[in-house]
């Protein structure tokens, strides 16, 4: 197997582009974040101190999309056409679901990925004076497509 951030001595590098074609990219993530049911009715109610917890959350995930470079040191700049985040709130969970389209030369999953965590981040950061036992969990890649311009 070759990492492509190293080069042939080892060293960190970010990778060159230029050469690949653009094309259409599109990546889905997840994260999951493990609440107390109480936490989860004073979501559903936007009742917590702080205000809407999942409109902030969101907010958190679509920025966190677009800083992506900035924290991912050996990723690329993108210029992103779409970051979305959407939850699924169970009793005791909420999942979170995040897309990231482009159209580029290297693909969006770390900033798929990142809205995701970034998201998760939102809601901790909302809830955390009520709840001291969130969980963050299961950050991961759902897919990864790429299509040719037409």
């Amino acid at each position: 197997m070759e990492f492509t951030h190293l080069d042939r001595d080892g060293t960190a590098r970010m990778v060159d582009v230029s050469p690949k074609v653009p094309m259409r990219r599109t990546a889905r993530a997840q994260a999951v974040i493990v609440l107390q049911s109480r936490t989860i009715d004073e979501i559903r109610k936007k009742a917590l101190p702080k205000g809407d917890v999942l409109t902030v959350a969101k907010i958190a995930g679509v920025n966190a999309a677009k800083r992506n470079a900035e924290i991912i040191p050996l990723c690329h700049t993108l210029p992103l056409d779409l970051v979305d985040v959407d939850f699924q709130v169970e009793d005791d969970r909420i999942i979170i679901s995040s897309v990231a389209r482009c159209v580029g030369r290297t693909g969006v999953e770390m900033e798929a990925l990142s809205a995701a965590a970034g998201a998760a981040l939102g809601i901790y950061d909302m809830c955390k004076a009520i709840d001291k036992s969130m969980v963050i969990t299961d950050v991961r890649l759902l897919e990864k497509t790429k299509e040719e311009l037409s």
